[in-house]
């Protein structure tokens, strides 16, 4: 069952990935919801599409998505499994047209994720990673289509993150950097000899950790538990860590409060 799960997660996610380049390439409305944050119909598709993919594939199995309907706590707190979705995550990137925006798609289990799939369909490049298959990177994936879990480990390349030595890189947000951040590089430069600072949109900073391109992914600002479940399975799966800034335990999902305080990314 969970190769079959894997294998329409992918289709999934290219899928909807699919339905957000039909608006990328010609002209959009911008909307606004109440927290001022960007909302498109490329949102709207991709949610679309993947609520009724994941239905079709795990029945059994809830969603919680940044464009669907509101699940409250109470009726959520019991659960020991669901789908945790960002069906266009960086809409800022998606606006922008830096082709820097992301479907991001995680499985949470008794709080923790234990798969993700993060999709760039403007480079139709797939990463995804598991606790039972480890992490992998495919390029020009839709040409490859349906993948099997053989097929992914065939075709793609086995991500693996790397410690930092002498050099570090640090990766930050685009659209996000903030004073707390850059107080963090800072500190760093006093221990590493050289830090290079890269800068990335949406999930693609945990892509970068995952890939051993980046050793430290500092976030010390708002983001919401859709915008990181995918990143983190991605990055665990490669053996690095995402934890919490004011204690330092593994991050972890279905709050009360679905807003995520700050975190730390490391390949360590």
């Amino acid at each position: 069952m969970q190769a079959v799960i894997t294998s329409a997660l992918i289709s999934i996610a290219v899928e909807a990935g699919q339905e957000i380049m039909e608006v990328y390439k010609r002209d959009f409305t911008v909307e606004h919801k109440e927290d001022d944050s960007p909302l498109t119909e490329a949102d709207k598709r991709a949610h679309n599409v993947i609520a009724k993919g994941l239905h079709e594939a795990d029945p059994e199995t809830p969603v919680i998505s940044e464009e669907g309907n509101t699940v409250e706590y109470e009726q959520r707190r019991d659960w020991k499994s669901f789908w945790l979705v960002d069906p266009l995550d960086g809409t800022k990137e998606f606006v922008k047209k830096n082709d820097e925006f992301t479907v991001n798609i995680a499985k949470i289990e008794d709080q923790y994720p234990v798969m993700g799939v993060i999709y760039v369909p403007a480079r139709d490049v797939l990463y995804i990673g598991g606790k039972s298959f480890g992490a992998y990177k495919v390029t020009d994936v839709s040409s490859r289509l349906p993948l099997s879990e053989e097929l992914l480990q065939q075709h793609g390349e086995r991500l693996s993150v790397s410690g930092p030595e002498a050099e570090v890189n640090v990766v930050a947000s685009r659209s996000h950097m903030s004073v707390e951040t850059e107080a963090f590089i800072n500190e760093l430069k006093e221990t590493y000899n050289e830090v290079d600072v890269v800068s990335a949109g949406s999930s693609l900073k945990f892509c970068l950790v995952a890939e051993g391109k980046a050793h430290f992914y500092p976030r010390y600002a708002p983001t919401m538990e859709w915008d990181t479940g995918a990143g983190q399975a991605l990055v665990e799966a490669a053996g690095g860590t995402v934890a919490r800034y004011e204690d330092n335990e593994r991050f972890y999902y279905n709050r009360k409060d679905q807003t995520n305080g700050w975190f730390i990314v490391k390949s360590f």
